[in-house]
């Protein structure tokens, strides 16, 4: 039989969002992909250098909907560097928790998603049901729960609530016991999600460092970097964490992908307990910007999905002169070949639904 693409997408329901996946198959082995992006591109890059540079935030906040409070923070930290704000302790410490909190709620979607890609329609309505807490601990502190709008040039829009700290603790008690009983059961004790990922879209450390892997995908190889860790932001230099990062067989496979996410979401509970411990009792939480700046200003920080990378530059104008985004899964997705060569067709969902893809920050 003769090699013959087939399109994997868009309208596939495993896509997770508008991008097509051509691959290249003799019988039921693929030999060859190609991912096509560009379906949902919006130009955020050039419209925010026409806007001012705090109403730039509500474009970065739907760079992805599903993880926005860290796409409106890295650009926030790239605009203080630039203007050399400083923020206060007690706003760093409200950001680290608002952070933390959203990166629990978009692993939660992802494995939402990831559980029907799989056979397992429980875990989405499980996952989605956990989301739901940690929505309204978002909610508490922004007002919103999707495009929170929450990060400020100097620091953070609000103040929290009086009673956050009690309603944040119990939540995370409850999301924590969850995940040692129905989550164990359902996923860790599933032999067949383990048939179903286990060695199966594996790729090396090796390979993985070269085409730009970041994140829960990168320390799935078995390879230890967090940027929160190696260059600290905020306040996580005062925090006690540990980075997850898979050490036992077939390291770069979809379990291994899987398990430093679920991991993450037990030391991001672990993060957020600490701040919450450790923030100021009193004192401001924001600090007035200039509204005119001059400079440049890069950072990068840890995203749910890997490294994100913000540069800014501006010319003394009230609106950034240039914008830069550097996305994690859009260079993740130029790894996926490797990942899905030499696999069955029938693997390529179970492959492409563990790297956590995310189109609106690859199409920016």
């Amino acid at each position: 039989m003769p090699e013959f693409w087939i399109n994997m997408g868009p309208q596939h329901p495993m896509t997770h969002g508008l991008w097509n996946m051509k691959v290249k198959v003799d019988g039921e082995t693929i030999t060859d992909a190609k991912p096509e992006i560009g379906y949902l591109h919006r130009g955020v890059e050039k419209i925010a250098e026409v806007r001012e540079f705090q109403k730039v935030i509500v474009l970065t906040d739907r760079l992805c909907y599903v993880s926005s409070i860290t796409w409106s923070h890295a650009y926030c930290l790239a605009v203080e560097k630039m203007m050399g704000v400083e923020v206060p302790e007690r706003g760093q410490y409200l950001r680290v928790i608002a952070l933390e909190l959203q990166r629990i709620a978009s692993h939660l979607m992802w494995l939402a998603a990831y559980g029907p890609d799989l056979g397992l329609l429980t875990v989405l309505l499980w996952s989605l049901r956990e989301r739901e807490l940690f929505l309204d601990l978002i909610q508490l502190m922004s007002g919103a729960r999707m495009n929170q709008n929450y990060p400020r040039i100097g620091g953070v829009r609000n103040d929290i609530p009086e009673n956050f700290d009690a309603m944040c603790k119990r939540s995370i008690e409850h999301f924590l016991e969850k995940l040692d009983t129905d989550y164990e059961k359902m996923l860790h004790e599933s032999k067949i999600f383990h048939m179903r990922t286990q060695g199966v879209g594996k790729i090396s450390a090796a390979d993985a460092v070269n085409w730009g892997v970041t994140g829960p995908n990168l320390r799935a190889c078995g390879v230890n970097v967090d940027i929160r860790r190696l260059d600290p932001y905020e306040t996580y230099e005062e925090i006690d964490f540990e980075p997850q990062v898979w050490k036992g067989p077939d390291a770069g496979d979809s379990y291994s992908r899987f398990i430093c996410r679920f991991n993450e979401m037990r030391e991001s509970c672990a993060i957020i307990l600490q701040a919450l411990e450790k923030m100021p009792k009193e004192g401001a939480y924001r600090t007035k910007p200039p509204r005119r700046a001059e400079g440049e200003g890069y950072v990068r920080t840890e995203d749910s999905r890997g490294e994100a990378l913000f540069y800014v530059c501006g010319d003394g104008d009230d609106r950034p002169y240039r914008v830069k985004i550097r996305s994690p899964i859009f260079c993740t997705m130029a790894a996926t070949p490797l990942m899905l060569r030499g696999n069955k067709l029938a693997d390529s969902v179970a492959i492409l639904g563990s790297i956590d893809v995310c189109v609106g920050e690859i199409d920016k």
